[in-house]
Parts: C-alpha cells; structure tokens; sequence
C-alpha cells in the first residue's frame, strides 16, 4: 500500500522536527550571520515549531475530551499546525516557516474538499497522496518567496525551491517524495555559501536553510518511518540546484544597518496589509509579511521602530508586539555622550511576570527581563539585558522552563562578547526569589553560581491558573472557569475556588517537607486569600514559615514555592 501523509504523520512530523530543532540549535545559532548575525535563527524556529507542535495537540484534546472521541481531518490539523507557527513565528527564518506551512495547509485543504479528483487516497480522511504532496511543497516555496519583499538566493528560500524542485521530480510514493524533498534541501543547502557572499566570507551555509533541512527531515521520518540520512556534502539524487556561478553574491550587509528588529501580530484587511508593505519597505529591510484571511504576522529590521509599529496601527490592530535591539556596532552606541562606565564584576539577570516581582528582583540588585503575557522575550532581549547589566559575570536566570532554548542562546551570544555567564535553568519565579536570597557577588563565581542553583532546586514550584477552556489533564477533565493548580508544571488539582485549591496545593507540597512557603499574588487575588493561606500553614505544619508578595499587573494568579 503506497505511504501517505494523514494527520498521524502530521503529529509526528511536529514532535520529531521540534525534537530536531531542540538538538540542533546550538549548531544552528552558531553559523547565524545573515541577515544579521545575532546568533539565535536555531532558537526561533525552534520556538516557532513549539507553538505549531501545540495547536496540533490542542486540535487533539479538544476532539478527545469530548463526548464522543474523534480523530480530526488532516486539512484541519495543518491549518492547526500552519496557524500555530504564525502565531508563534521568531525572527526571519520563524516567519518565513509559518509562510511555508500556511502555503502546504491551503493545498491540503483545497484537496481534503475535492471530490475524489486525485486518484490516491482522500486529503481529508485518509491522508494525501504523492501528487497532492507534490503540489504543497511547490505551493509552500512559492509562497514564502510572495511574503518577502526582496527575496535573496543562498537563503532558506533557496532551500524551500530545490526540496519543491525534487519532489516534483520524484517517482513513487509519499515517502519517495518527501525522501526526494529532503536530499534536494540538502544540496541546496550545500550550495548556499557559493550564493551569498557573507556565507562563502565565514564559511557556513545558511543558518534559515540549515533549519529547514531539519524540519523536512523530520517530515521524511514522519511519514516512512525511516531516519533520514545523515546530511551529506555534495549534489542529492533528485536536486536542481541552479549553478552557484550563474548567481549574482549579493555583497555583505552594511554593520551599521537597522537598529531594531520588529514583530508583530496584526489584525487587518487585505488592502491594509498591502499598503502597509510598502511603508515598511520604505523604513528599513528583511521585511517579511506572512499570513492571510485577516491574520498576518509581520517582521521587519528598522532604526525607528515606533513608526514600523504605528504603520501597524494605521493598518489594523497589531499586537504581541516585540523590539528586539540587535546592539550592532558603534553605530548605535555611539549614540550616547555619556563616558562608558567601568564594568562591575557580577551581575544577576532575570526574567520576570509581573512589574511587582521587577520591583522586588530590582530590589535586590537583579536586571530585570519583563515575561509578558502571552509575549515571551526573545533572546536578543536577554542579551540586551545582559549589556545593560554591564557586567564581567552575569547569572541568568530565565524563571521558565519554556525559555530554556531562548535564555541557552543568549547565553552564548554573551560569552562570544566576552561576557563569563552562568545559565541557572530555574523554572519558576519563586525558583529565582529562591536563588536571589543567596546571592553573593563577593565570593568566587563558581560558588556563588552553585550556591543558587542548589537553592533554586531545592524549591518546589507550584502555580495556580484558570482553565480557558474544557481539557484533559493529569489531574481529570476541567472545565473552563476551574481553578487549576499546577506543581512543577504538571496539572495536580482541579477546584472551583482560589483559596481552597491553594490549600490543597500547599498540602501536597508540604507533604513532602519544607521550611520556608512564598506566596506570590496577582492583582486579583485580595490579602485576605493570602492571611487565611498563612494561617493554615502556621496552625498546620510547625516550623514552616510564609513570605508573601505581590507579583502585580501580568502576573499569575498565584506563584508557590516551598524551600
């Protein structure tokens, strides 16, 4: 029976190249030099592969907690996919991803509402054949070139052409078609550093291109499950790769280029969206518009970024809006008079929900990293903060478990500036209160650093949040509205109200021992919740003793630690 892609293969294609991306992003990051060199293509699409991974299964726990269990349709489950990396697209190479899996979503779904017009098996229940694969892979290329305003060979755009190129060429089944796919993106990427001169001056091939071959290796084993092979040098079976000489070498971007780099999400019209493109292009480069059906995700690299985001305003409603300053050069810190200061020599880094827990890192000493809602930092983010923190050492403390990848990049960006860092993978804000009570600069780096990660790790972590809607979770099924309490990031109670649910909370956490409780509340939690939780633990556990805090606007309802 010929292979095909139906919507189990489409679930393990995520898993895989997250898996993929998860191990190869140090590598990636490092060859990152085009169009700017800020070291963290690996951690974008990556983080743009999370968000895709995560709509997939929310399509799956939604059909499975109802009343009669289903398997969705492939078109709706790569419009899931497709969607979830716009929403979740980083930098340039994350953006032009979302446009790819967009571009095979539409072929899918045109093929899933056909009646039986291909002659394999149907799009929408069984799974797409090879010609309809084909056809995505040819539709996902063309339209990633369509959403950049000034496409440049040697990219992953190169990449994406050559995979479409060999999978058009290919015979036999989806698995030959996708295996076909992947050697083509491969000698492509090969190719890259004869096509963009900044690539052939550092002798790396595109950090973008170098990602994609990732993602579609991963799509090769999700669908024969067979490893692709090893990435190997030289020309693949079916690639068409234009020869490196009959491509003009675009020269190397000017260092002093644009200052910011963009993002955000926008609401608009078709009509707006075309007019916003050319007042972006007019404000600087790398812009890349992805997107369509109301919902479009924006990038662009500019010096003023205040007018790339009041052209989104103008356009529609942009938000989850994110600066990221790429600290190039003398041109942009020459900008100040003011003498440079002598470094200090430690300094703590913190990513923080709340401005009441800013507040509190600021209090003691810690260069603070706002953790928005919904609007993550990125990771030229935390390397900004770590130049602001202008110190010879810095700990880093990301205060999430989903920013690991983002906070290890910033972390090597910083030390090829010069900059000793330590990265404690603290996983919670009441990990990092933890760790800040610690602290201290006067001793040896290495002891202060164990010092914190022991403290930080010897806190359990809990948080209390509500359901937005009907789910299944290890604790049961919610409903929206409930009160989940999460320990460590796992779902353990389910309740109806604030206080109660703590309680039960803090009871399991104190099961296990502990001396010290810190409460961290949201704006919306009043002090009585917090007088009655310090109650029952003085009336309950001798010896344990409570600290509480505000976490202020962005907050989670309620942070726990118990040390």
């Amino acid at each position: 029976m010929p292979q095909v892609l139906d919507v189990a293969a489409v679930r393990a294609w995520c898993s895989l190249a997250l898996e993929g991306l998860g191990r190869d992003r140090a590598e990636i990051d490092a060859i990152n030099v085009y169009p700017v060199a800020d070291g963290d293509t690996g951690t974008n699409l990556y983080l743009t592969v999370e968000s895709a991974q995560q709509a997939v299964e929310a399509v799956f726990a939604g059909l499975q907690a109802g009343p009669e269990p289903a398997v969705p349709a492939l078109p709706e489950v790569m419009r899931a996919m497709a969607h979830g990396a716009l929403l979740g697209a980083r930098g340039n190479s994350g953006t032009i991803l979302a446009q790819l899996l967009r571009g095979m979503a539409q072929v899918l779904a045109d093929a899933g509402h056909r009646d039986g017009s291909h002659a394999g098996a149907d799009a929408s229940h069984g799974g797409a054949d090879a010609d309809t694969l084909r056809l995505a892979l040819a539709r996902a290329a063309a339209s990633a070139r369509e959403a950049v305003a000034h496409p440049v060979e040697g990219t992953v755009l190169t990449v994406a052409t050559a995979a479409a190129q060999a999978a058009a060429a290919a015979d036999g089944d989806c698995a030959a078609v996708v295996r076909a796919a992947y050697e083509g993106a491969c000698a492509a990427l090969d190719a890259t550093p004869g096509q963009l001169a900044v690539l052939g001056r550092a002798g790396v091939v595109d950090a973008g291109g170098r990602g994609l071959v990732v993602v579609l290796g991963a799509l090769s084993e999700a669908v024969s499950g067979r490893a692709a092979p090893a990435r190997a040098r030289g020309a693949a079976p079916h690639a068409r790769v234009e020869s490196p000489s009959a491509l003009e070498c675009p020269e190397e971007p000017d260092a002093a280029g644009p200052a910011f780099e963009v993002i955000y999400l926008l609401e608009a019209e078709d009509a707006a969206v075309a007019r916003l493109r050319g007042r972006l292009d007019a404000l600087g480069d790398s812009l890349v518009v992805v997107g369509g059906d109301g919902l479009w995700n924006v990038h662009v690299h500019v010096d003023d970024a205040g007018a790339a985001v009041e052209a989104g305003v103008e356009a529609g409603r942009p938000y989850r809006i994110r600066i990221t300053h790429f600290g190039l050069g003398d041109a942009h810190t020459a900008r100040s008079s003011a003498p440079p200061r002598e470094p200090a020599q430690r300094a703590v880094v913190a990513v923080v929900p709340g401005d009441g827990l800013a507040g509190l890192y600021a209090q003691a000493g810690a260069t603070t990293v706002p953790d928005r809602p919904g609007e993550p930092p990125a990771s030229g983010e935390l390397v900004e903060a770590i130049r602001r923190a202008h110190a010879r050492e810095v700990v880093l403390l990301p205060n999430d478990a989903e920013l690991r990848h983002t906070a290890a990049a910033a972390a090597e960006q910083a030390r090829s500036e010069g900059v000793r860092v330590a990265l404690i993978p603290t996983r919670s804000a009441v990990q990092g209160i933890a760790a800040l009570a610690v602290h201290e600069p006067d001793r040896r780096f290495d002891e202060d650093v164990v010092a914190m990660t022991s403290a930080a790790g010897a806190t359990r972590y809990a948080e209390l949040a509500v359901a937005e809607r009907q789910s299944w979770t290890m604790a049961g099924i919610c409903q929206a509205g409930d009160v989940l309490g999460l320990i460590d990031g796992d779902v353990a109670v389910i309740g109806a109200e604030v206080p109660a649910t703590a309680r039960t909370v803090l009871d399991r956490m104190l099961a296990a021992g502990g001396e010290l409780v810190t409460l961290v509340l949201g704006d919306e939690i009043p002090d009585e919740v917090a007088d009655g939780l310090e109650r029952h633990v003085r009336e309950t556990y001798l010896a344990v003793d409570t600290l509480v805090y505000r976490g202020g606007r962005g907050a989670a309802p309620m942070l726990i630690g118990v040390e």
